[in-house]
């Protein structure tokens, strides 16, 4: 027998006289995660200017380079070298060229002429043959019983900078629309600062990764909009590419493909020069993948697993113990090898991201989202990045 009461498709055109059954949440599918700022964490300190300055040292250097063609009487012989900076040596210095056994004797050092007077083969050592450019590593120095102090040696410290950025959004909610009942939301200006907040947080990111000064008036002026140098524009001394100054191709045939052998090639010219340590990688999807592809060949599975991992979140290799944060701003061909100790993404004292109520002008509530950041990048050599990959 049919139902003969009142139902609801009984109830009138558009069902006038039911509640809607719309959900109280709200599906947001815009890409608003923050990866690396999440990993970096806050910043221990703000800055105290728009121009944001810190300082950095190096210690004395214990590395020097060949700068001769041709050696009298021949290159496993000689006794006077040039080289490109002789202030490096001291006379007693024990130097081993390049990757041979031999140790020689600094005997006299003449910075005008950049040459130095060794003693070869010093303790029995085998002779070594010398080329141009040739790195010459000091063991250290052996100085006299007795002997007066040397010559005071220093480096000077440097300023390094960098500018703050505002992030800033308007929010304009009509009295209307603020008094209005609305599906998922108890308060619209509420939720418009919360909008507009996700998005500055990834703007944040997107600078702090891609970022870049003005060329000239970089403090900012009534016409020039202030910004921050960010990572990528930040590194200059271990850019990489594959099959280029000593990092080999992706397998050896001309392949830009990113592997161990490019990861690891890179991380070890990192840690030659530096005694930082890379402790995150940060890559877009396409090299993520590429990492996780680090394991395929040593995966194995019982018969009774139902679970299929494909997914690498820490690279462990010699040089250290390294993160890998996916962030979908890193540029597609780019690695970037970081050491998370000496950065940090600050705010400017009292302007980290805060609600700003600004005057009313009509029936409306107006306001802005605005925020002021920079990033203190310590020691851009402890850092690296490989580019030129394929995708």
């Amino acid at each position: 027998m049919s139902f003969t009461g009142k139902a609801t498709y009984g109830a009138g055109a558009g069902l006038p006289e039911l509640v809607e059954d719309v959900s109280d949440i709200i599906g947001i599918v815009s890409p608003f995660e923050v990866p690396l700022l999440d990993h970096l964490g806050d910043a221990k300190r703000s800055a105290l200017s728009t121009v944001h300055e810190w300082i950095e040292d190096t210690l004395l250097g214990n590395m020097g380079t060949l700068n001769q063609t041709s050696f009298t009487p021949d290159p496993e012989t000689a006794v006077g070298l040039i080289v490109d900076d002789a202030s490096v040596f001291r006379v007693g210095d024990l130097v081993r060229p390049g990757n041979t056994s031999e140790v020689m004797l600094v005997g006299s050092v003449n910075t005008g002429s950049n040459t130095l007077g060794v003693t070869r083969s010093y303790g029995g050592t085998v002779g070594a043959t010398l080329a141009d450019n040739m790195v010459l590593t000091i063991l250290g120095n052996a100085a006299l019983e007795g002997d007066a102090a040397p010559e005071a040696r220093f480096t000077s410290r440097v300023r390094k900078s960098n500018y703050t950025q505002i992030f800033t959004a308007g929010i304009d909610v009509s009295g209307s629309m603020q008094a209005s009942r609305a599906y998922g939301i108890a308060d619209e200006v509420d939720y418009q600062k919360q909008e507009r907040m996700r998005e500055l947080l990834r703007d944040l990111e997107n600078c702090v990764i891609n970022g870049v000064a003005p060329t000239s008036t970089q403090q900012g002026s009534s016409t020039v909009r202030r910004s921050m140098n960010g990572i990528v524009h930040s590194i200059e001394t271990n850019i990489f590419e594959p099959g280029v100054g000593g990092i080999p191709d992706g397998d050896g045939t001309g392949s830009d493909e990113l592997n161990e052998a490019v990861i690891n090639a890179a991380l070890k010219q990192i840690w030659d020069q530096s005694s930082g340590g890379v402790d995150t990688i940060v890559v877009g999807g396409a090299q993520k993948r590429k990492i996780n592809g680090f394991a395929t060949g040593s995966r194995a599975y019982l018969p009774e697993d139902q679970t299929y991992s494909d997914m690498i979140s820490v690279y462990e290799s010699d040089f250290g113990v390294c993160r890998v944060v996916m962030s979908r701003w890193v540029p597609t061909d780019t690695i970037l090898l970081l050491d998370s100790s000496r950065i940090s993404v600050m705010p400017m004292q009292g302007r980290s991201f805060h609600y700003k109520p600004l005057a009313a002008t009509g029936d409306s509530v107006n306001g802005q989202v605005i925020g002021e950041y920079t990033l203190e990048f310590k020691n851009e050599n402890a850092h690296g990045m490989i580019t030129g990959l394929g995708v």
